[in-house]
């Protein structure tokens, strides 16, 4: 950099000001190193905003001929990276418009701003670009529900423990475990695309803050952009920054939900449980002892939760005491989005891989299943008998303690020991210690019976 004189003279700005900026100024302020991925947005944009100034009689037909001609020259350098960045380009707006004068000349190039500012252009790309990456985002969550859907399919029959407070509590379909998380996944997937419809909406034509002077018709070029509306007050639309805290609000709401996944996964995963092997392709070793296979995927989805709720974090504390409009304070809106959407996008495709590599071992799952997790099926064979619920529940503790007090499974007591807790307790208290059984029973609606199993698939198909 050459230094402060003549810093601002081609900057967009740069009529007013008649002394030069400190260099570290300059760079400081600048966000092309960032913003240049908006550049597609960018030129889209433009060329939408000269059309519609060509229809108001702003730009003649040629005019519009030439900026259109430019810009797919640009649109060609940025694309092999052939686009040279000067001195002065301190953003993506700046150098496309400096280099679009640059290749029709400056009386036409000149022309193309009338009555826009950078608060709506970025606006603008910022949306149009989050909108293609929500919907790349979309693909990607409905990717990894379709992985769960298709595991629990072709994984019905395995049966597991379920827990509450990481203590085994009943056995449960190791599908229904999958659904489980798959079900919040859908969630989630619903959310996203209300956020995509606000996203999906158009700045364009709000100037910098009091709206467009020129008559520029709005509808027609949110139309052209594939924007599904407009938003109303041109005070809001370049000061408003929500559809990039809504974004990482469910960004956030996502992982801290991916998270989860993975901190059952990493468990199920350690030689204690032995439920599932993670493939070679998302574990690591040790630097030290050679026995070791880690868990790093379902680790990194675990930290990388956190780093997506700063994201958020941040953002809302900067916007949070701005007043009314733009402020150069939203430019810091830009970073932590572009690298929101990366994280989230990364995180769906290696949970995807990791689900869709994942070697199950139900020899393990069913082992680790105790007759105590059938306790609750002794209380419910009682009620079948007439016994109020909270009467068969504490004589169903009385069997679980005397089991402990003999120290043998609750299993391997006898009919005349049962029937020493209660008389109730037939021949047929046997059918009770089937784990089968016990998870074809939880047939309602959202249990882990094959029939409610296969339902909640068939709901989930129905919402993808």
């Amino acid at each position: 950099m050459s230094g402060p004189k003549g810093v601002a003279e081609n900057m967009l700005w740069g009529g007013r000001f008649t002394q030069g900026l400190d260099p570290l100024m300059v760079q400081y302020n600048e966000s092309l190193p960032y913003d240049r991925i908006l550049w597609r947005q960018d030129i889209a944009g433009s060329i939408a905003f000269a059309r519609a100034n060509t229809k108001s009689g702003i730009l003649s037909a040629h005019e519009f001929s030439e900026i259109e001609r430019g810009f797919k020259q640009i649109a060609e350098e940025w694309s092999t990276n052939a686009f040279v960045v000067k001195e002065n380009d301190e953003d993506i707006h700046t150098a496309n418009e400096r280099r679009l004068s640059e290749i029709i000349g400056k009386d036409i190039g000149g022309k193309l701003h009338t009555g826009r500012s950078r608060n709506e252009q970025i606006a603008t790309d910022l949306r149009l670009w989050l909108r293609d990456e929500l919907r790349k985002l979309d693909n990607f969550l409905s990717d990894l529900i379709k992985v769960s859907i298709a595991r629990a399919e072709s994984e019905i029959d395995y049966l597991m423990p379920g827990y509450t407070h990481l203590q085994k509590a009943q056995p449960v379909r190791w599908s229904h475990w999958l659904l489980s998380h798959a079900t919040a996944f859908a969630d989630e997937l619903k959310r996203l695309r209300e956020v995509t419809k606000r996203v999906n909406r158009s700045p364009l034509g709000t100037g910098a803050l009091a709206g467009n002077p020129f008559q520029i018709d709005r509808e027609s070029m949110a139309k052209e952009l594939g924007f599904e509306g407009l938003l109303y007050n041109s005070m809001n639309a370049v000061g408003d920054r929500d559809f990039a805290m809504e974004t990482m609000q469910w960004g956030s709401s996502f992982m801290l939900k991916i998270s989860r996944w993975a901190e059952d996964l990493i468990i199920y995963s350690s030689l204690e449980f032995g439920f599932v092997r993670l493939s070679d392709a998302y574990s690591t070793g040790s630097s030290l002892m050679p026995q070791k296979k880690n868990a790093d995927s379902l680790e990194l989805l675990r930290g990388k939760s956190g780093r997506a709720f700063g994201h958020m974090a941040g953002l809302m504390m900067t916007i949070k005491g701005l007043p009314t409009t733009y402020n150069k304070d939203l430019q810091e809106s830009v970073e932590p989005l572009l690298d929101h959407i990366k994280t989230v996008g990364d995180s769906i495709q290696i949970a995807t891989g990791v689900l869709s590599t994942l070697t199950t071992i139900p020899e393990k799952m069913v082992a680790a299943l105790a007759p105590e997790m059938l306790a609750t099926e002794f209380a419910d064979y009682l009620v079948r008998k007439g016994v109020p619920f909270r009467e068969g529940h504490h004589i169903s503790g009385r069997v679980v303690a005397l089991g402990e007090k003999h120290n043998v499974p609750m299993d391997q007591l006898s009919l005349e020991q049962l029937k020493g807790v209660d008389s109730r307790f037939g021949d047929d208290i046997q059918e009770c210690l089937n784990y089968e059984r016990a998870v074809e029973l939880k047939d309602a609606i959202g249990g882990c019976s094959k029939r409610a199993v296969l339902e909640q698939t068939s709901v989930l198909k129905s919402i993808l």
